[in-house]
C-alpha cells in the first residue's frame, strides 16, 4: 500500500472539533485509504484503514454501535 507522507495529504477536522484545541483526530481522504492523525502531533503518527473499513465504522457510529 502507497501511504503518502502527511506533508502531501489535505488534512481536515470534522465540524464537530472545537477550536478550542481540545481532543481532535484530523483526516485526509485518499484514492484507495483515509488517513488519521492527531491534531496536536501532525508530525507524529498516522493510521490508514481502507475505505470500506472507514465507510462501515462511520455507519456503526451513526447507529450508535461505537
Amino acid at each position: 500500500m502507497d501511504i503518502r507522507q502527511p506533508n502531501e495529504l489535505h488534512w481536515f477536522k470534522s465540524t464537530y472539533s472545537g477550536g478550542d484545541g481540545g481532543e481532535c483526530v484530523e483526516i485526509a481522504p485518499d484514492s484507495t485509504v483515509i488517513h488519521v492523525r492527531d491534531s496536536k502531533e501532525r508530525g507524529g503518527p498516522q493510521l490508514a484503514f481502507p475505505r470500506s473499513a472507514w465507510s462501515g465504522f462511520l455507519a456503526d457510529l451513526g447507529r450508535g454501535r461505537i
